[in-house]
């Protein structure tokens, strides 16, 4: 923050010795001049002055115009990532409740609500294996073909493993399947998160990018609502129809890839300065090059990115720990990485067993329960989305934690009282509510953030190998997740949440310590906060300022408490 009062502090020198030297205002004093040009200011506390400058002024985007409706369309075609990623937990979570699919495979769990042991683990858990392979290739894929290139590629992928399952006949076609997807996922959430934070003006960039990782609800709400219908079916098309549901958005996304503009970042990385300007122009200062918003960017994409650094050599890492800065970057994405795994929701895999748990034991009970949470949880994304550029990554992110914490923590007890063995149904549906309950404030706290934060915190020449390394912690936690969570629930069932609660509370006291907070600052900004000596006070800082009128324009000064211009 040094730097923003030491370059307002210049440009308010610059001004005062303007004036001093104009004739008809020689015998003003400093303290005239600073009330003369505070007097029916606005007043508001930014955290960037330049940036709050630069949004006070010129051609601001509405977005109601014509040219923001584009970049919503453009952004919904980068969020079918996220869609066919949503698929997956969801997906799986409703099949493995199905009598139909546990019988032709011939898997145990039937008793239990649903597929448990080694057999479900592997099938669970080969995703993950598949995406702890494709981190190896995700981040140069971005890098060298661009962003478009990575999500075509990955929607791709997406597809054959999508097709493969659908079609299977035994269980290593699951296995096989399930791999090609994880491959695949790892490619798409690698480029396409990257690609709509760095397409999003950064005013919007919290909603936006938050927006990304809500519509995998999308795909959730989609898929358990077909298995509600389709569990009714006696033949294998109770589980092959979802299942197969997931090739439409990746083809979208694979297709539609290639008509969306490029990310104007990776265009200036690769020499492309003309086609960066006309796209940054056109979607953040709408159409207008000298919008101050779009000079301010411009100045900063120069700055930042850089022609000879990691981004162009595919074996090079090293920029991800090379340095105290990138390090406590790294920390950040990859504490977002693991609590948004280990949090609790990796029981969404196993949401019919938790149901049986409870004591419902209705196969259709158990699908339209699985749909209801998943409405219940996209409810909580889309409030959580909208609040992100309001309160901040950190307050949302800690209280959230906390509330999860809370709500499991009632969830076993309920279930510890009053679950499977049916002698009170009250009690067994209150324990229904709080997991309906933990799904919303997890949802409001951790699906935006997952694709917000990691994206935010990494600069621009580390963004795509950093978001392969987030895939990379990603899938290892939710392979944890997946090849524990049926074996412990078969073993000592609901004592098994405990193991959540306890670490939902040690993660509360690592985000209040140590999580930057990323709001109101553009994402080349952020650099001057991970150079800080102590990077959280440093992110909580802010600047007093007071927007003026200058003639025709608009003007900035830092001010006192009192409202009078900081020396």
């Amino acid at each position: 923050m040094a730097n923003d009062q030491e370059k307002i502090n210049e440009k308010a020198s610059s001004h005062e010795s303007e004036r001093e030297n104009a004739p008809d205002k020689a015998e003003h004093t400093d303290s005239e001049h600073a009330q003369d040009n505070i007097d029916g200011a606005k007043f508001m506390e930014v955290m960037n002055a330049e940036y709050a400058l630069a949004l006070s002024t010129g051609p601001q985007l509405k977005a109601t115009s014509w040219r923001s409706i584009q970049l919503f369309l453009i952004m919904l075609v980068a969020y079918m990532g996220s869609l066919s990623n949503g698929f997956d937990g969801s997906v799986m979570s409703a099949v493995n409740g199905m009598l139909q699919y546990l019988d032709y495979f011939g898997i145990d769990g039937a008793d239990a609500g649903g597929g448990v042991g080694t057999t479900t683990a592997i099938i669970f858990g080969m995703y993950s294996i598949g995406s702890i392979v494709g981190v190896v290739v995700a981040g140069p894929t971005a890098d060298i073909l661009g962003r478009r290139g990575g999500m075509s590629i990955g929607g791709f992928i997406i597809i054959i493993g999508a097709a493969v399952i659908t079609a299977a006949k035994n269980v290593n076609y699951l296995l096989a399947g399930r791999f090609v997807l994880g491959f695949g996922v790892a490619i798409s959430t690698t480029a396409a998160p990257a690609y709509v934070v760095e397409m999003s003006p950064p005013q919007w960039r919290g909603r936006l990018t938050g927006m990304y990782n809500t519509f995998y609800y999308s795909g959730s709400i989609l898929c358990t609502g077909i298995t509600v219908a389709s569990g009714r079916n006696s033949s294998t098309l109770s589980w092959r129809l979802p299942l197969a549901i997931q090739i439409v958005p990746a083809a979208i996304l694979a297709v539609g890839s290639w008509f969306l503009p490029e990310s104007p970042r990776w265009l200036i990385a690769v020499g492309r300065n003309d086609e960066a300007m006309q796209i940054l122009a056109k979607y953040h200062g709408d159409g207008d090059e000298n919008a101050p918003l779009v000079k301010l960017e411009w100045k900063e994409y120069k700055e930042a990115v850089k022609l000879d650094a990691s981004d162009k050599r595919w074996y090079d890492w090293s920029e991800l720990f090379n340095t105290r800065n990138a390090r406590y970057r790294t920390f950040m994405l990859l504490l977002m990485a693991f609590f948004g795994q280990w949090s609790g929701n990796g029981l969404g895999y196993f949401l019919t067993i938790l149901f049986r748990n409870t004591g419902v034991s209705s196969q259709n009970q158990l699908l339209t329960l699985n749909f209801a949470n998943t409405i219940v949880s996209a409810t909580g994304a889309v409030i959580g989305t909208l609040l992100t550029d309001r309160i901040g990554r950190r307050g949302i992110w800690l209280w959230g934690t906390f509330a999860c914490a809370g709500t499991l923590a009632i969830v076993t007890g309920l279930t510890a009282k009053w679950g499977s063995n049916g002698a009170n149904p009250a009690g067994a549906n209150s324990a229904i509510a709080f997991i309906f309950l933990f799904g919303f404030v997890f949802s409001l706290a951790y699906t935006p953030l997952q694709a917000v934060y990691p994206t935010e915190v990494l600069e621009y020449n580390t963004r795509a190998k950093g978001m392969a390394l987030n895939a990379l912690a990603v899938s290892c936690a939710g392979f944890v997740n997946v090849y524990a969570g049926p074996i412990a629930l078969g073993n000592i069932g609901w004592k098994y949440y405990l193991v959540y609660v306890g670490w939902d509370l040690f993660e509360c006291l690592m985000i209040y310590f140590f999580v930057v907070e990323t709001k109101g600052r553009t994402l080349e900004e952020l650099d001057e906060i991970f150079r800080d000596p102590n990077p959280v006070k440093a992110s909580k800082r802010k600047l007093k300022v007071a927007i003026v009128k200058k003639g025709n324009e608009n003007d900035i000064k830092v001010v006192d408490e009192a409202g009078n211009v900081a020396a």
